[in-house]
C-alpha cells in the first residue's frame, strides 16, 4: 500500500488545476481577481464603507421584519407591469392625463376652489362668534345633543349658505 502524503495530494491538484486551465479561463481569472481588489480598494473610501455598510444594516432590517419578500415581489409585479404595458397603453394614459389636466386645470375649477376656501374661512369666523350652541328639538334627539354636534351641523349650515351666497353673486356678475 502507498504511503499517504497530503503535501503531494496538494501539490498534484495544484499542477492538474494549472495544466487543466485555458489562456481564456486565465484571463477571466485575473479580470475577476482585479475588480475583487478594485471594489475591496474602494471599501477604504469612508464615505463608500459607511454606505456599504448601512445597505447591509438596513437589509438585515428589512429580512428580519419579513418585508424583504414583499419588496421583491413588488419589484417583481413592477417588472411584469411594464413588460405587459405596450406603446398603445401608454399613448392613451398620457391622452386620458392631459384630458384630466385640461377638465380640472380651468378658471371655473381654481375658482370654485378660492370660493370654498373664502366661504370655510367666513363660516369658521361665523361660527367663532357665536360660541357653542344651546342645542334644540329635544337636543337633537339624544344622539345629536353633545355640543360638539351642534357645532359642527352649524358649522356645515354657515358654510353651505356662504358657498350659496357666494355662487350666486358670480352668476350674476
Amino acid at each position: 500500500m502507498s504511503e499517504v502524503n497530503p503535501q503531494a495530494d496538494i501539490l498534484r491538484v495544484a499542477q492538474a488545476a494549472q495544466e487543466s486551465l485555458t489562456d481564456t479561463m486565465v484571463e477571466r481569472l485575473s479580470i475577476t481577481g482585479a475588480n475583487a481588489l478594485e471594489v475591496v480598494d474602494r471599501l477604504n473610501d469612508e464615505d463608500t464603507f459607511d454606505a456599504v455598510m448601512t445597505v447591509i444594516d438596513k437589509l438585515t432590517e428589512i429580512n428580519r421584519s419579513g418585508a424583504l419578500d414583499t419588496l421583491f415581489e413588488a419589484a417583481t409585479m413592477m417588472h411584469v407591469a411594464r413588460s405587459a404595458v405596450t406603446d398603445n397603453m401608454i399613448e392613451r394614459l398620457f391622452i386620458f392625463v392631459e384630458h384630466m389636466i385640461s377638465n380640472l386645470a380651468n378658471e371655473e375649477i381654481a375658482e370654485m376652489a378660492h370660493n370654498a376656501r373664502r366661504a370655510m374661512e367666513e363660516a369658521s369666523d361665523e361660527m367663532a362668534e357665536r360660541g357653542t350652541p344651546s342645542g334644540g328639538l329635544l337636543s337633537t334627539i339624544s344622539m345629536l345633543n353633545k355640543p360638539e354636534t351642534q357645532q359642527a351641523m352649524q358649522f356645515l349650515l354657515a358654510f353651505s349658505c356662504k358657498m350659496r351666497s357666494r355662487t350666486a353673486k358670480e352668476d350674476e356678475e
